[in-house]
């Protein structure tokens, strides 16, 4: 069966796509730290988490309606978690990457070659991104293949800035070009001016993000207070009262979507991930 593997399964050398919703929660757990989680045990463990709480809510309150909203929001706080952790660490990754950059034109102008200008980043580089820097420099000298370590490496950081950095190395280095120092620097300008605006932008807009998680969440918490009494519990229970929790749960999601769109601004998108 092994020998005749090739002719009845033959490699077609092309990666299967994943589908949008996968590879965004792939680069979200890469970002967060957990890259080593696959994203379906990722989404059992939301699954448990979810089972869990809405297990406790109604050993408290007695109210199934009201259970059924907790393994909602039970099944989706372990993505939020993530998700939060994720955008942290592409803001606090949006500011290094200029001089990321920088320490790369200073390496090549010195004369090294682009394998050890990348690998001399886990050394100088920016004390958020040494330790992806240095993954990628113990799998470049195991292996002496800067293509596939190169994609471990974006694998591993998850950013679209990070990607088009890296792409712009492999292409210099595979089929050379003496614009690449020109082309860092521009990059790095182009970086640092959408820093500026970025960061601006997010201060404005903070109070709108601030207010749609603190007007979600505070009718929930008296919701909650008030279901913990028995004749509350019993009213709840009923269809008036478990149609009530329905209707809010879906106004509290949509409310919350519409307000964190208007807060949130556009992530540029992993066009080489």
């Amino acid at each position: 069966m092994l020998i005749a593997s090739p002719w009845l399964w033959p490699h077609t050398g092309e990666r299967r796509p994943e589908s949008r919703p996968i590879s965004v929660l792939r680069t979200d757990l890469a970002l967060a730290g957990v890259s080593r989680v696959p994203p379906i045990a990722f989404l059992l463990i939301s699954l448990l988490v979810g089972i869990v709480v809405a297990s406790v809510v109604f050993a408290v309150t007695l109210v199934m309606p009201l259970a059924v909203a907790a393994l909602l929001v039970g099944g989706t706080s372990p993505w939020l978690v993530v998700r939060a952790r994720a955008n942290q660490r592409r803001a606090s990754h949006r500011g290094v990457w200029p001089d990321i950059v920088d320490h790369l034109v200073s390496a090549v102008r010195s004369g090294l070659a682009l394998p050890d200008a990348v690998m001399s980043l886990a050394s100088v580089g920016p004390e958020e991104t040494r330790a992806e820097f240095r993954r990628f420099a113990r799998s470049y000298r195991a292996s002496g293949n800067f293509s596939a370590s190169i994609d471990e490496l974006k694998d591993g950081l998850g950013d679209a800035i990070a990607d088009r950095i890296l792409e712009t190395l492999r292409m210099a280095r595979e089929v050379g070009g003496s614009d690449l120092v020109a082309v860092l620097r521009s990059l790095a300008a182009y970086l640092r001016e959408d820093q500026a605006i970025r960061t601006e932008v997010a201060g404005r807009q903070s109070w709108v993000t601030n207010a749609a998680r603190l007007g979600v969440a505070a009718p929930w918490v008296l919701l909650f207070m008030l279901a913990s009494r028995p004749e509350a519990a019993v009213a709840y229970n009923s269809p008036a009262g478990a149609t009530l929790i329905v209707g809010g749960l879906v106004v509290s999601i949509v409310a919350y979507r519409i307000m964190m769109a208007i807060g949130r601004l556009p992530a540029e998108r992993r066009w080489f991930g």
